[in-house]
């Protein structure tokens, strides 16, 4: 009898435009593919499979001015602090997309004063919390100048394949 073999693989994209006060994009990554961390595998998806106490799930996007997460990062390099002092993460809307994919939407809008002053951001990261936490998965794009009375689109997806 020949073994089966069954393998899954977790891919993520993101795509991050910056859009001026008139609705027009003025910065756009490309679609770009992501990294998942050791602890996101585990926290976010080995222990929820288990339904294992201190498993999360995600619920916040996050921008930073950075470098890509290692596979042994927990947080977000850099990640930006708004008009308070404190990091400005975005509640996402998600949604199933097919039967093996899950898309993470929002934007940071300038309203909510996520940027202090004009700032290079370069990174992305996804986590449970609004601030601190665990991140799950993120990367970098090429670094991109966002003024204060600019909004961050972005979408965000992760497959099984």
């Amino acid at each position: 009898m020949n073994a089966t073999k069954d393998s899954v693989k977790l891919r993520g994209f993101f795509r991050l435009q910056i859009e001026d006060p008139d609705g027009s994009i003025v910065g756009d990554s490309g679609w770009r593919r992501n990294t998942v961390t050791n602890d996101g595998k585990l926290q976010y998806i080995v222990r929820a499979l288990a339904s294992s106490a201190g498993s999360k799930y995600l619920s916040y996007a996050a921008l930073g001015e950075g470098t890509a997460p290692a596979a042994a990062a927990t947080s977000l390099e850099s990640e930006v602090v708004g008009t308070q002092g404190s990091q400005i993460r975005d509640a996402m809307s998600m949604e199933s997309s097919g039967s093996t994919a899950l898309r993470c939407t929002g934007t940071f809008a300038s309203g909510d004063s996520f940027v202090t002053a004009t700032e290079d951001i370069a990174n992305i990261g996804l986590f449970r919390s609004s601030t601190g936490g665990t991140i799950f998965a993120g990367n970098t794009f090429d670094s991109s100048s966002c003024a204060t009375n600019q909004n961050v689109n972005y979408t965000y997806d992760i497959t099984l394949t």
